[in-house]
C-alpha cells in the first residue's frame, strides 16, 4: 500500500444530525406587549449611563505636563 493507493475501506462520513423542528406560531399580542415592555424599557434608562462623574465633578487632578523642547 503506497502513498497514492487508494485504502482499503472506503471513506463513510459521519451522520448527520435531524434537523430543527420548525418555529412554533407566536401569538400576536404576545409580540406586541414584549415590543412595548421593550420599548418602555428603553424609554425609562435615559442619559443616566451616559454620566461619568457624580454631583462633585472630577475630584481627581488634572494630568498635565509641560511643553519640552526637543533636541535641546
Amino acid at each position: 500500500m503506497g502513498l497514492f493507493s487508494p485504502p482499503a475501506t472506503p471513506y463513510v462520513p459521519p451522520m448527520a444530525a435531524p434537523p430543527p423542528s420548525p418555529p412554533t406560531p407566536v401569538d400576536k399580542s404576545v409580540e406586541e406587549a414584549a415590543a412595548r415592555t421593550k420599548a418602555q424599557l428603553a424609554a425609562a434608562g435615559g442619559f443616566g449611563g451616559t454620566m461619568l462623574t457624580g454631583g462633585q465633578g472630577v475630584t481627581d487632578p488634572a494630568k498635565v505636563q509641560g511643553k519640552t523642547l526637543l533636541g535641546g
